[in-house]
């Protein structure tokens, strides 16, 4: 077998502390070790892990400027990850998105195989403002320019990009672990109880519907609690935390990376709610699949093409006040979870992503 020598830049850093990139980041490097590659991934130096080797895996630490720098740090970082591997003799480089490493492609290793995971339409974001969105255009374009092969990780993505540059791409989606280790005593730090709690997991931003989801919460007349997962340093985090900060059933845990809890909270949880609005195929919703979570997902392509038939959906507040307020049959929540969980087998599974990964990566190499 070829030992190639491949490369993800630009993750903030394994193991994953942050989100979906890195979680890819983190199963995609040690799989491929595993397989006997060699496996470069680079770690911001703010990152907690700070070793040379993990799981097989090298890390390169590079500088990523503080948060005086805001967005601007991450531009600063990849630069640096790019201009490391520049000195390398990969054979593969990985970017994992284009948002901030685009605008060096023109530095990009001139001897390695580049393959961009063209990530889902990131210029869509509501988090961003109107310039940020045209910039997030052009960064696209570049990624398209500058990239020979391509990944998009849901098939609508795959054919917006056919749509859009008449360019082909190779579908490949995150992975799921399915997790059997559920435990209720996990539950008392968060002080909810089995089965009567909401749940929503995800970084606190607009386009993933946190303010519908618990304004419609606030306005019900539910006794359950309403678990939030995330971090509420950023502005709109602490605009959520104060606006609902009278609502003593509304509970802001942080974030919470501790896989053993999480799953443990979305199995347990009444029901789990997916507010992501953009992007491809979003980690967390295949997480809270394999948790056997009754999911009720917004409403959009990216979401209904991963869960078809076997959620609930909502576009507004009066559909969530609807799925809170309905009593959901046992037996239709129980076909619903068992279905998500053949899915996950199926299509989902961590070691089938990998080995299309690997089969990917072989072709780019040789050109095919």
């Amino acid at each position: 077998m070829e030992k190639l020598k491949i490369a993800i830049p630009g993750t903030r850093g394994i193991p994953n502390r942050y989100g979906g990139f890195e979680q890819l980041a983190e199963h995609l490097s040690v799989g491929l070790a595993e397989k006997g590659y060699s496996v470069t991934v680079y770690n911001s130096h703010r990152h907690s892990f700070t070793g040379k080797k993990w799981k097989n895996v090298t890390v390169v630490h590079c500088h990523e400027p503080g948060n005086w720098m805001g967005a601007g740090g991450q531009f600063i970082y990849d630069l640096n990850c790019i201009r490391h591997s520049r000195k390398q003799e990969y054979d593969i480089v990985l970017f994992p998105g284009y948002t901030s490493n685009s605008v060096w492609g023109w530095l990009y290793p001139k001897k390695a195989v580049i393959i961009s995971h063209m990530d889902g339409l990131e210029w869509k974001r509501s988090k961003y403002s109107g310039p940020v969105q045209q910039f997030l255009k052009y960064a696209e374009q570049l990624a398209v320019k500058y990239s020979q092969f391509y990944i998009a990780d849901s098939e609508f993505i795959q054919s917006y990009l056919k749509n859009k540059y008449d360019i082909s791409s190779k579908y490949i989606p995150y992975g799921a672990e399915i997790y059997n280790n559920e435990n209720p005593a996990y539950l008392e730090e968060f002080k909810v109880i089995p089965d009567n709690y909401y749940v929503l997991m995800a970084r606190i931003e607009p386009e993933n519907n946190i303010e519908m989801i618990l304004e419609a919460f606030h306005q019900s007349s539910s006794a359950k609690k309403f678990l939030v997962l995330g971090n509420t340093a950023n502005k709109f985090g602490r605009k959520m935390a104060g606006k609902f900060s009278g609502d003593p059933r509304i509970l802001f845990a942080g974030a919470v990376y501790d896989a053993a809890k999480t799953h443990s909270l979305k199995y347990y949880s009444s029901v789990y709610f997916h507010g992501h609005s953009v992007g491809g195929t979003n980690p967390s919703l295949l997480e809270a699949m394999a948790s056997r979570a009754l999911v009720a997902a917004h409403k959009n392509p990216f979401n209904q093409e991963v869960l078809q038939q076997n959620g609930l959906y909502f576009a507004s507040v009066s559909d969530i006040k609807n799925i809170i307020n309905e009593a959901h049959g046992k037996e239709l929540k129980e076909k619903m979870i068992s279905n998500n969980l053949d899915t996950i087998r199926k299509k989902f599974s961590w070691d089938k992503v990998i080995d299309q990964y690997e089969s990917f990566i072989l072709s780019c190499y040789h050109g095919q």
